[in-house]
């Protein structure tokens, strides 16, 4: 037989995802929350605090966390309570609330010599770009899960944006609150979103006595 007729052998290639942990990200745990807290705390990162905190309240995707300007947070010469974005995603505005702590580290931050006259909240040393980039932002975070322990392909930017909710809906059962605060359009959404099946329901359901 001819070489001519014989199938074409190609080199193999590994997979793609061989030894990554695909599918959706963990959100961080109450105790990871407090651990990078205390690390950046000691550490006096401001920048990173600062961040780290408002990507928790926020529950802002990448995008739109990192386009976050001063003016979108801060006025009259103080951090907001309460804060709205427009999603890059959907176009429509998502509002999310700022806690003490993080006030407290914003303030630190903007008022830092480094922010002294910038338009956004997280600039960048490069000079293509006026803020940080998502990838940026996905090494940022690759750091502060590694200082903890954590398995870093296992978290990702999307482990900030889950973080709070996965706690309020643990706490609370409430899909239209985390709907809301997440800024989706359909509830499908957050239920995938969230990881609910139907033994979620069911424990909702045996914890309320009639």
């Amino acid at each position: 037989m001819s070489n001519d007729l014989l199938p074409a052998l190609r080199p193999e290639r590994p997979a793609w995802n061989r030894g990554r942990i695909i599918g959706q990200k963990r959100p961080l745990l109450p105790k990871h929350v407090w651990s990078i807290r205390v690390r950046l705390e000691m550490a006096g990162n401001k920048r990173d605090l600062a961040l780290f905190n408002l990507a928790v309240d926020s529950k802002l995707r990448g995008c739109d966390l990192v386009r976050l300007k001063v003016r979108d947070v801060f006025s009259a010469g103080r951090v907001k309570e309460r804060a709205s974005v427009t999603q890059s995603k959907t176009g429509k505005p998502v509002r999310f609330e700022i806690t003490e702590t993080t006030r407290q580290s914003l303030e630190h931050w903007i008022a830092d010599p480094e922010m002294l006259g910038l338009e956004y909240l997280w600039p960048t040393r490069l000079h293509h770009s006026l803020h940080l980039s998502t990838r940026q932002y996905a090494r940022i975070l690759r750091e502060w899960v590694m200082s903890i322990g954590l398995e870093p392909s296992a978290y990702g930017t999307h482990s900030m944006r889950r973080t709070k909710v996965a706690q309020i809906y643990k706490n609370t059962g409430n899909l239209r609150a985390v709907q809301l605060l997440l800024g989706h359009t359909k509830m499908d959404s957050t239920v995938r979103y969230l990881g609910v099946d139907l033994d979620d329901a069911l424990a909702l359901s045996e914890g309320t006595d009639l």
